[in-house]
């Protein structure tokens, strides 16, 4: 279940980037859908914050190192609220591209979050 959510939560903050990133160089301020998207992937972080605390109560504990793993995990959950804050404050063509960046940063943290707990044996 980590394995596809991981990656579903990935395929979104990716989206999430390019849209910001292209609405950005446009010359575009942060739009509705842009600050949207980043607030899906918020979202998906406080679903996967919820995952993380059950599953090494049922038994699923990630192979790789914990405190990496919830660096990562806190890291990614608070680069998208404070990138979003920043774009409201700003809202300039250039607080876009920084919520693009804020999601593909995101999206690479939830990549190395997977291999920590499914993938690598550290």
């Amino acid at each position: 279940m980590i394995e596809w959510f991981t990656y579903l939560q990935i395929a979104v903050a990716v989206a999430a980037g390019l849209l910001a990133i292209v609405r950005g160089l446009a010359g575009r301020t942060p739009s509705d859908l842009v600050l949207g998207a980043l607030g899906i992937v918020e979202l998906l972080l406080i679903v996967q914050v919820v995952i993380a605390i059950v599953a090494p109560l049922t038994g699923n504990d990630p192979s790789g190192s914990l405190l990496e793993f919830w660096v990562y995990l806190i890291s990614a959950a608070l680069l998208p609220i404070a990138a979003g804050f920043w774009a409201l404050i700003e809202r300039s063509k250039w607080s876009t591209v920084i919520l693009g960046v804020a999601a593909l940063a995101v999206a690479v943290m939830l990549y190395r979050m997977l291999q920590i707990w499914t993938v690598q044996g550290v």
